[in-house]
């Protein structure tokens, strides 16, 4: 381009130059200021006419050429500020055009990188503690919760690379691998798509054949099922699964009949493949359960209140349910008050259609924060735990895994705010709460493989029969260690869940112990089951009438009551 453009100056200026090495600077300013030979011969032209040079050409000098550089410079100063008072113009306009009916501005920007919520296992400091205010006899403390910068994680939802993604996804199976590994003794993995006479175990995420997705009407079936492996077990290859007439399944729960894969679950399998195109599998080794959870001590026994939202009915915003919660819990008096969002659901048919004059925040704290204190004020023992749901209007951050709620929602020592989903500990005795509906989500998705069982496990003392339909789904997020194994989620369900794919360890359940006591919302019929020693607990939510009561006693089981509203 550079000679291109000095041919262009030498025709134009030819003789009248002073000095070859005029052309030369006049060439760096075309460079410099993106202009052809023929634009600055034009800007050089009607600069010495409006200075009242008559027709006959000046000669080109050094104080010419450096005049002209000052007024390029001067016009693209011009320029710079015009596109700055056009752009601020335009954003203006948006702004206002796109004013939302809680009062904040919605202006189109760059993403910006978010902070997210940082966990202590990777900062490598002790979880947080904190006493209850008041007489309370419980210790609440939450490993995913410290108030110490994030130390570089963020969010970039709807902006991750997919390098980024990938991985995520393959640290998921590589992990789960050597879990099994360990178990089993198993020496070495097989590759899927890799044709061998003798039988081999592959470890892999369930997905749908290339024909059908979870945006498609097609559920999981028996034809669809496929297995990916990870890049440095598999090379990343995606190969159908054909399951042997006489699979069986080994080591599993007695009773449980079979196995449910799932868009999203990691298997272990046994069998071979033949160089047909696909793996066949003779054996499913269930993956290892966690650690039994810690037995209960003497630390004395407490009650915990658990209640999910929404908190008013879908046609009003009287707070009716959650008005009715708080005389139960007055009369009962809990030592922890578990509430698990949305508080101010962002699907209300009123915000949905703009009918609510107030901001969001405001409706909090008059229906749900103000009443609340003032339950805390007559019960000195008790201390509240809130957990935020990704369909929050006033929560800064709607992806999951999902930050608590900001430190400036509330003032108050009683009131804990934890990240969504979370495992505490209360009194030394683990909960692990969240408020996706990943139970409806599995029911949903699960395609169920009848399979005949060999070396069976026995079931633990009061445990839930292994065939319960809810256990199932209960035994899906304890046995694949996730508050939300299924990837992708439902298409049309995907507003729900908002999944951060590249945060997804945070979805982890804790490597060290089973929770003792696990909280899933569904709107599912309520229920409580024992899967695997762990207390699995849907209290469905307020809108339909029902929360748990759950009562830790030191060196007794859990005991766990679905109470109704309108009793």
């Amino acid at each position: 381009m550079d000679a291109v453009n000095r041919k262009l100056l030498s025709d134009k200026f030819g003789v009248f130059l002073d000095d070859e090495s005029l052309l030369d600077q006049l060439v760096d300013l075309c460079r410099n200021y993106n202009l052809s030979g023929e634009d600055i011969f034009y800007k050089w032209e009607a600069k010495y006419l409006s200075l009242g040079h008559s027709s006959i050409r000046p000669r080109v000098t050094a104080e010419a050429v450096d005049a002209l550089k000052s007024q390029l410079q001067d016009d693209a100063k011009k320029a710079k500020k015009h596109a700055q008072a056009v752009a601020a113009g335009r954003a203006n306009l948006n702004a206002k055009m796109s004013m939302n009916l809680f009062g904040r501005v919605a202006v189109k920007s760059e993403p910006k990188e978010q902070k997210l919520f940082p966990s202590s296992s990777s900062l490598g400091v002790p979880e947080a503690k904190w006493m209850a205010a008041g007489p309370s006899k419980v210790t609440v403390s939450c490993p995913n919760l410290q108030n110490i910068p994030p130390m570089g994680q963020r969010y970039r939802y709807m902006y991750q690379k997919i390098s980024e993604r990938g991985e995520a996804l393959d640290d998921q199976i590589e992990e789960t691998a050597e879990l099994v590994q360990s178990f089993y003794n198993i020496e070495e993995f097989g590759d899927p798509a890799k044709s061998t006479e003798e039988e081999t175990t592959i470890v892999g995420r369930i997905v749908f054949d290339a024909d059908s997705t979870s945006a498609s009407a097609v559920k999981l079936n028996e034809a669809t099922l496929t297995l990916e492996a990870s890049r440095s077990m598999g090379s990343g290859v995606r190969v159908s699964l054909r399951l042997d007439p006489n699979v069986r399944l080994k080591g599993a729960k007695k009773g449980i009949g079979g196995v449910g894969f799932f868009p999203g679950a990691i298997v272990a399998l046994r069998g071979s493949n033949g160089g047909g195109g696909w793996f066949t599998v003779t054996e499913v080794l269930p993956l290892p359960s966690l650690p039994a959870p810690t037995a209960l001590g003497s630390n004395g026994s407490f009650s915990v209140s658990v209640a999910c939202g929404p908190f008013t009915a879908d046609a009003d915003l009287s707070y009716e349910p959650w008005k009715l919660l708080l005389a139960k819990w007055k009369t009962e008096k809990p030592e922890i008050i578990i509430i698990v969002g949305p508080f101010i659901d962002c699907m209300h048919a009123l915000w949905k259609n703009g009918e609510v004059d107030e901001p969001p925040i405001a409706q909090f704290r008059s229906m749900i924060l103000e009443p609340l204190q003032q339950l805390l004020d007559s019960l000195p023992g008790t201390s509240v735990v809130v957990v935020p749901s990704v369909r929050d209007l006033i929560s800064d951050y709607a992806v999951f895994p999902q930050a608590e709620l900001a430190s400036s929602v509330f003032d108050d020592p009683r009131i804990y705010s934890i990240p969504n989903p979370s495992q505490l500990s209360l009194n030394g005795v683990s909960f692990a709460v969240s408020s996706v509906d990943v139970l409806f989500h599995l029911r949903k998705e699960e395609f169920f493989k009848p399979m005949s069982e060999i070396s069976s496990a026995p079931l633990a003392e009061n445990e839930t029969p292994a065939s319960d339909a809810m256990a199932k789904l209960c035994r899906h997020v304890l046995q694949q260690r996730s508050f939300y194994p299924i990837f992708p989620p439902p298409l049309d369900l995907v507003n729900e869940v908002n999944l951060d794919v590249t945060h997804s360890g945070k979805l982890k359940l804790a490597e060290d112990t089973a929770p003792l006591v696990l909280i899933l919302p569904s709107k599912l019929k309520q229920f409580h089951k024992t899967v695997d020693e762990t207390v699995a607990v849907n209290p469905s939510f307020a809108t339909k009438g029902t929360y748990a009561n759950i009562k830790i006693l030191s060196g007794k089981p859990v005991q766990v009551d679905i109470c109704k509203l309108s009793e």
